[in-house]
């Protein structure tokens, strides 16, 4: 009889590569950033672009999380489909995406959806209008530069807000998102774009309110400045989403240690090339990801830490290159002439990866590994 009938599986009835989660520490990454929102009085609304798995945001929920954030209307529809009613779409809304928007909301989803234009938030309106709808929308304002938003002191605020508003739309906020804290390592720097994020934010909310619009909602986070600010008076909402498992870029910013990331990549060494220093092993591009965000960053990770297959990094020993299917594991700084002796052919390994979000994306499913060592098939969403 087969032995996986008997007892719970575990890592070696896991067939390589996979992604594995640490349950324990994505358990404390979960109550230390909600325990962080607490603390700052706001209510806390993860991003589950990470994970897109809702086992993980089942989690997150009962942590006390208030509703989800996503990046797709297609995470909208299978979150929805599970129970989460309460859903802010945080990319900027095309036009041709509105039906989809009007019908998740006229089956019970109370979904926000996003503007930082007058064409984007005239065709919300006229969409709108056309069909009866008034539109939960937030305005997104650029705090740092890094991506899309308004400036917080542009003329151009107080015209999309009213374009929304007296186009009969429900004028829900503004939100921000201070990505350049990725581009940050030191808790002084973090610190000073959390609170410019925070100001940034709050000063559109005011502008909004003063020229007599409605601005309930002030969202703000990402996973570093939520982790770094000090206070987030006139904030009404913090987001972030890679906490739930962190990663090496994130270790290199300083809001988490090594210990911390909860995703791996379980791997088996599968051949040599000793003359070069190499161990070949089956987790490549394909499962680490094209990811190389640690290379802009003062340590570089190559494509993963690599580390036992019990979770305890190698010091000195990296994914330092990775073709479809095939990864190279190598010493930094010079050969290693006794690689085949020190991971044999069979080795199994676990590499940490550069940006979780990309590698767990790699994967249809997660294994997730409990402290007794058994382990569960966590599904992600499909369908992207």
């Amino acid at each position: 009889m087969n032995n996986m009938q008997n007892n719970p599986p575990n890592l070696a009835d896991i067939d390589t590569p996979a992604a594995i989660v640490s349950l324990p520490r994505m358990q404390r990454n979960i109550a230390r950033m909600q325990q962080q929102a607490d603390a700052l009085g706001v209510r806390f609304r993860p991003h589950v672009k990470t994970t897109k798995c809702a086992d993980v945001v089942t989690a997150q929920l009962a942590a006390g999380a208030a509703g989800i954030t996503v990046s797709t209307l297609k995470e909208a529809d299978q979150f929805f489909a599970r129970g989460v009613t309460d859903i802010l779409y945080a990319v900027g809304m095309a036009p041709h995406r509105l039906a989809h928007a009007l019908d998740l909301r006229q089956r019970g989803c109370a979904l926000q959806i996003l503007t930082d234009s007058v064409e984007g938030a005239r065709a919300i309106a006229e969409y709108g209008r056309a069909h009866g709808h008034a539109f939960e929308v937030l305005i997104e304002i650029d705090t740092d530069g890094h991506r899309s938003g308004i400036k917080p002191g542009e003329d151009l605020l107080l015209e999309v807000g009213r374009v929304l508003h007296e186009g009969g739309m429900r004028l829900a906020g503004v939100l921000t998102h201070a990505g350049s804290s990725y581009e940050l390592h030191t808790p002084e720097a973090l610190a000073a774009l959390a609170e410019q994020e925070r100001a940034g934010c709050v000063q559109a909310a005011e502008r909004l309110r003063a020229a007599g619009l409605p601005c309930p909602i002030v969202s703000v986070g990402s996973t570093p400045t939520a982790l770094e600010v000090a206070s987030l008076e006139g904030v009404t909402e913090l987001r972030a989403g890679v906490y739930v498992f962190f990663d090496l870029v994130m270790r290199n910013v300083g809001v988490c240690s090594t210990e911390d990331i909860a995703l791996s990549v379980l791997t088996t060494v599968i051949g040599h090339q000793a003359d070069k220093g190499w161990a070949i092993v089956d987790a490549g591009w394909m499962a680490m990801s094209r990811d190389r965000g640690t290379g802009k960053q003062q340590r570089d990770y190559g494509y993963g830490q690599v580390c036992t297959v019990d979770g305890v990094p190698i010091e000195g020993y990296l994914l330092s290159g990775a073709n479809q299917e095939h990864g190279i594991l190598s010493r930094e700084g010079a050969a290693d002439p006794d690689i085949a002796a020190r991971f044999p052919t069979g080795t199994r390994l676990r590499i940490l990866p550069n940006h979780a979000c990309a590698t767990g994306a790699q994967f249809p499913a997660y294994q997730a590994l409990a402290a007794d060592g058994t382990v569960q098939t966590w599904e992600r969403l499909h369908g992207w």
